[in-house]
């Protein structure tokens, strides 16, 4: 019997660490072979407690989901902490990684690494071909240094070392730990709490920034573990089939979009609350659309499988343990 990996899982407090632990886990993969540390146990951005770590671990793959993230409103007020402590989190544990003789690792990056003009849907070659969305450029920066990383230290040591480093991009998550505070969660988190208090409220209706037109895609965090999962167990000669050295990140979407609108009324439906939606066009849309080009994931044998309807009353019940 061949013996299970020892698998480090960075960042397994978040929504998609703790997904992938729990994908792993469905996978038969032993607890006891999921090496995690919480921020307390170990400061990812301290360069010398991370290889401390690594040499103590001795892990054989290597999950990065550890990140600083937030909203528009975090990324703008705190963009110092959001490219410093991202871009040491990574280059301490890619490094660390490689000097600690660890072969498979996954870099899980987002989809502000594309321009803000990007055509639509967004494929992987549209990296670096624009300018980034000003309000979060420090973290997309930040993700795309991961990406660059990872495929240096292919391009360096994959012959000599055998170094075999990946990155997933993936499109807005949701679901079971995502972050629910007021003025810092993302859309469906933010929508889902606000339909909630009105619920409670009685409030006659909810106002909505925008118009409601732009759309977005959204995907179920727990579809967004199964993906990184799949990526990370492809053979090399697969990957390297469908990837070049340059350009090896790979998009992670649900493969269609839904409008603002929609989300809305969708998440209305799922909490139970009766009252009108109102659209507030006084405030700012956004970009018109932002959808993920998944067909190189798809043609490597993988597609998502919760649908918002689903994924939303999962999401719910998420919430309501929590508050």
């Amino acid at each position: 019997m061949t013996q299970h990996p020892k698998i480090y899982v960075a960042g397994h407090r978040g929504m998609v660490g703790s997904a992938i632990v729990r994908q792993l886990l469905a996978q038969d993969q032993p607890a006891e072979r999921i090496v995690t540390r919480t921020h307390a146990e170990l400061d990812l951005t301290n360069q010398a407690a991370v290889n401390a770590f690594f040499a103590e671990e001795k892990p054989d793959q290597v999950y990065l989901a550890a990140a600083k993230v937030g909203g528009i409103l975090a990324n703008n007020t705190y963009p110092a902490e959001f490219i410093y402590q991202n871009l040491m989190m990574q280059a301490n544990i890619i490094d660390a990684a490689f000097r600690n003789s660890v072969q498979k690792l996954l870099f899980l990056g987002s989809s502000c690494i594309y321009p803000k003009l990007a055509d639509q849907p967004m494929r992987e070659d549209a990296l670096l071909t624009g300018t980034l969305e000003p309000t979060n450029e420090p973290y997309a920066i930040a993700k795309i240094a991961g990406i660059k990383l990872c495929e240096s230290y292919n391009r360096q040591y994959g012959q000599s070392h055998g170094v075999d480093y990946r990155s997933v991009m993936p499109t807005n998550l949701y679901g079971p730990g995502d972050n629910y505070h007021p003025e810092n969660s993302h859309v469906i988190p933010a929508l889902i709490r606000r339909f909630h208090e009105a619920k409670l409220a009685n409030a006659p209706s909810v106002a909505i920034w925008g118009t409601g037109t732009p759309r977005r895609e959204f995907l179920y965090v727990d579809d967004m573990a199964a993906a990184s999962v799949h990526v990370m167990q492809l053979p090399k000669a697969t990957y390297d089939q469908h990837t070049t050295p340059m350009q090896s990140h790979i998009n992670v979407g649900f493969g269609s979009d839904v409008t603002i609108a929609e989300v809305a009324q969708a998440i209305a439906h799922t909490v139970g609350y009766a009252g009108h939606i109102e659209f507030d066009t006084t405030k700012p849309d956004g970009a018109p659309r932002k959808w993920m080009d998944s067909h190189r994931l798809n043609n490597l044998g993988w597609q998502a499988q919760v649908h918002l309807r689903e994924g939303l009353a999962l999401a719910y019940q998420d919430f309501l343990i929590a508050h």
